[in-house]
């Protein structure tokens, strides 16, 4: 039996899937955490080699737990962190820590361009915000001074997770991305696909030291030198997780939508070969190319989703695990306790539809018999407000009633946060029987670079699990609650 190696390098861990190649059934997945570094305030960053040891780790442990040998892997696909910048010289070292996508420390540098933003816009499909990769690039070659001595000595490389993974996979024999990933950079033409030259102009990017850009299914490359794995494996497919996480949530078709509850949370709605332009405050990125055509999305970009969880865990401390935020927010019984208790998970500044850099957390409305359990209810409250608001601006956007949403990723399975979104929403809520859908877009992106499948093959291999329709009585609860939440984010940020 052969295998699809799925690699998801995500914020705050790696996860190895194996599907079976033959039935593109799941068989497996396997996931390592690595460390958060904050040198600053509203500085974020990871340690590269910390990255790639998760990605050596997790691949070796599910070969071993599931009794495979390295030789049944028949094509690997990639799926990562999107914005996340890396640095690395052409030997494959990391020439610094990766800045990571929630890092807000180019905001200055945004607010010095503020006078070419439309024109970013409208050639990128993005808002001019330290989100994005462009303005890392500049950062690292403005301040680090071994990103300046790599770029004197024509030994700097720059990409994001994908093609950093994708080099040191092949030795260095393939500096590649594809227009997913890099359609996130604020440096590529969204009509062309391409590196744009004005833009690399504007950011003092060199082309020299930026990945080429392929289809997203293709071929790659091929392993060599790993100790985990043998030499001349393919890998033939690569999506941003966000656009993976589409992929596999079967949205190939325009109008398809699905949200994403990871460390932050995104919607995507597929628009086609059409590059819509957003009025409502979202962004215009490429859901994937095939055969040089590009697909194109709609997307709402949360920062804070499950990354509020983890703080409440690890920060407050107020539970151990992450998924005992269920059964904590549970105990709130009588929702006139939470009249009053607000939580705004802005850690990193609030991204869609308001895109306020200088944004912060806040709990509000706090009294003396405010409880644990109060704030825990009011942190997945705090969520799906968050992912209503994507929704409303999908909405406005479309000139269309949105019915259902498709959700994925680990907080989907927390059952009294997609209740709550579909009574906050007024949608059906439906969740797929693989919840895993970034790391299973990827393998059915490298089965189709591959030549296994045909991409029409994906719609057959979606399958619902279950579906949920919220709770009427307490939908004027949440009215209440909706207004409270925009008049804060008015009142404090905008």
């Amino acid at each position: 039996m052969n295998y699809i190696l799925s690699i998801d390098q995500g914020t705050t861990g790696t996860t190895a899937v194996l599907i079976d190649a033959n039935t593109m059934n799941f068989v497996d997945k396997l996931n390592k955490e690595f460390p958060q570094i904050f040198p600053r305030p509203s500085w974020v960053e990871h340690n590269l080699n910390d990255i790639w040891e998760t990605v050596e780790y997790t691949v070796k442990q599910i070969l071993k737990n599931n009794n495979i040998t390295s030789d049944q892997i028949s094509s690997i696909g990639i799926t990562n962190q999107r914005e996340t910048t890396c640095a690395f010289k052409k030997n494959g070292i990391p020439l610094s820590n990766a800045i990571v996508w929630q890092d807000r420390r180019t905001s200055e540098f945004c607010n010095s361009l503020s006078e070419k933003k439309d024109y970013i816009r409208k050639k990128t499909g993005l808002q001019l915000d330290s989100y994005f990769s462009g303005t890392k690039m500049n950062w690292l070659l403005s301040n680090n001074e071994n990103v300046k001595k790599a770029y004197e000595n024509k030994d700097l490389l720059f990409g994001t997770i994908d093609t950093y993974l994708l080099y040191k996979l092949t030795a260095g024999q393939s500096h590649k991305t594809e227009a997913s990933n890099a359609s996130r950079t604020l440096l590529m033409d969204l009509e062309t696909t391409e590196w744009c030259d004005d833009l690399l102009e504007i950011f003092k990017v060199p082309r020299e030291t930026l990945p080429e850009i392929c289809d997203s299914f293709c071929n790659f490359g091929v392993t060599k030198d790993l100790s985990f794995l043998p030499d001349g494996i393919p890998i033939t497919g690569i999506l941003g997780d966000q656009q993976s996480a589409l992929f596999g949530q079967a949205g190939l078709k325009s109008g398809d939508l699905k949200c994403t509850y990871g460390t932050g949370a995104f919607m995507l709605l597929n628009t086609g070969t059409e590059i819509k332009e957003s009025q409502h405050g979202l962004l215009t990125t490429v859901a994937y190319k095939e055969n040089g055509v590009a697909y194109y999305a709609l997307e709402g970009s949360t920062y804070i989703c499950g990354a509020a969880v983890q703080w409440l865990r690890d920060n407050l401390e107020i539970i151990k695990n992450s998924s005992d935020i269920e059964d904590l927010a549970r105990k709130v019984k009588n929702l006139d306790e939470m009249e009053h208790v607000m939580f705004l998970p802005f850690f990193t500044g609030i991204g869609s539809p308001y895109w306020s850099s200088d944004a912060k957390a806040s709990i509000l409305g706090l009294t003396r018999d405010t409880k644990k359990e109060h704030i825990a209810r009011a942190c997945l409250d705090g969520m799906a407000l968050s992912i209503n608001d994507l929704l409303q601006a999908m909405a406005l956007d479309t000139n269309e009633e949105i019915k259902t949403l498709k959700v994925d990723g680990g907080a989907a399975l927390n059952e009294l946060l997609m209740n709550i979104q579909s009574t906050i929403s007024q949608v059906e809520i439906i969740r797929p029987k693989v919840i895993e859908t970034t790391a299973y877009g990827a393998a059915l992106a490298s089965a189709i670079g591959a030549g296994m499948i045909k991409k029409e093959k994906v719609l057959e291999l979606w399958k619902k699990s279950d579906s949920f329709h919220g709770n009427k009585g307490e939908a004027s609860h949440y009215e209440m609650k909706k207004e409270k939440w925009t008049h804060y984010i008015k009142a404090l940020f905008l």
